[in-house]
């Protein structure tokens, strides 16, 4: 009995004496592990006599409960201390100004076919779209370009791996092969805008593997030259937000209009600088004209009762124009710190100054 109050004694003094858990757990080790001194006095109990056996078995039990009871107390007092100790450090102080949040940019793309899509909607244009991949037919032969066409070399197009029969299929070049879907599948009147991603073997200043287009498309009964002219000058002068900029039709040539029509817009070069309005020099933005009947007819409709305009431009080059990017690399190049020059902190839409006459 001696040796168990002992015991008791020393256990207890290193209980309160621990001062972390893991000390604690020393301590529970040494007296209740398999090598602890409580586990050894149980052992001992077999070579004692029965009665003897009995009452040291109840005090080494007693002992035991006693202990386990006090280390349980000692580990919860540790660990609020621990606790506390640890709220203190890693407390915040609130009365300081919050960390600034990193604000994101819109990109010059997505802002400038925003305020595109919303100019020729308030036109009365519906948004379709179209695969990136395409089959020769939509991207070229529907378009009544020929087989001859540079533009369906290797070096213009990018042309996937041929399949079993030897059709090959390809990035589309622009976005017209939307157009063709939408007339096979829609019955006059049309009138939809194709903005999205195009594909070109090109890279320079002004040129890009991948860019962006937006293609308009109006094929009704009583569509003419006059329509395609006033949509395209209201477009010009609400994009470019300048209510007298001098717009230009200039004759050309594109195998799926006819007649076909360059669009310029005024602008003055002076010592390398642009501006674009009023002056003594024209600036090409994009391409039109009516759409040729051949097209029409590959697409199932009637060219002796229909007829429309269609148009294209690139929404890099706009971009460039209006907001005075240099260099369409620059779109492509994931600089953050280009982004937040020319990036843009809420989409803003200009408003309509015409509409389309019918």
């Amino acid at each position: 009995m001696d040796d168990i109050d002992k015991l008791r004694g020393d256990l207890t003094q290193a209980i309160a004496a621990a001062d972390t858990l893991d000390a604690l757990d020393g301590v529970r080790v040494s007296a209740l592990g398999k090598k602890g001194a409580i586990t050894q006095a149980m052992k001992g109990l077999g070579a004692m006599d029965p009665e003897d056996r009995r009452e040291a078995g109840q005090t080494i039990n007693a002992l035991k409960s006693e202990i386990s009871d006090a280390i349980e107390a000692r580990k919860a007092d540790l660990s609020t201390a621990e606790l506390d100790a640890r709220l203190m450090a890693e407390k915040v102080d609130v009365s300081l100004p919050a960390r600034p949040e990193t604000e994101g940019s819109i990109h010059p793309i997505s802002q400038v076919i925003d305020e595109m899509t919303a100019i020729f909607c308030e036109m009365g244009f519906t948004v379709a779209e179209g695969p990136d991949i395409e089959e020769d037919w939509y991207n070229f032969t529907a378009l009544n370009i020929p087989p001859e066409h540079p533009a369906r070399q290797e070096h213009d197009t990018f042309y996937l791996p041929g399949e079993t029969d030897g059709h090959r299929k390809l990035l589309r070049t622009h976005t017209s092969p939307v157009q063709i879907h939408t007339m096979q599948d829609t019955k006059p009147p049309i009138r939809i805008i194709v903005p999205g991603r195009t594909y070109r073997c090109d890279y320079d200043a002004t040129h890009s593997p991948m860019f962006h287009q937006i293609e308009g498309l109006v094929v009704d009964e009583t569509i003419n030259m006059g329509h395609l002219k006033g949509c395209l000058i209201d477009f010009c002068r609400t994009m470019f937000d300048m209510d007298d900029l001098p717009v230009r039709f200039r004759p050309s040539y594109f195998p799926f209009t006819e007649p076909s029509a360059e669009v310029d817009i005024g602008c003055t070069k002076k010592d390398g600088e642009l501006r674009i309005g009023a002056g003594d020099d024209w600036l090409e933005i994009l391409g039109s004209g009516m759409v040729n009947p051949r097209v029409l007819e590959n697409c199932g409709i009637d060219s002796t009762k229909y007829q429309g305009f269609a148009f294209g431009m690139g929404v890099e080059r706009i971009a460039m124009l209006k907001y005075g990017i240099p260099d369409l690399r620059t779109f492509f190049e994931s600089d953050l710190r280009w982004l937040r020059h020319y990036g843009f902190k809420s989409l803003e839409v200009p408003g309509m100054v015409g509409g389309l006459s019918r």
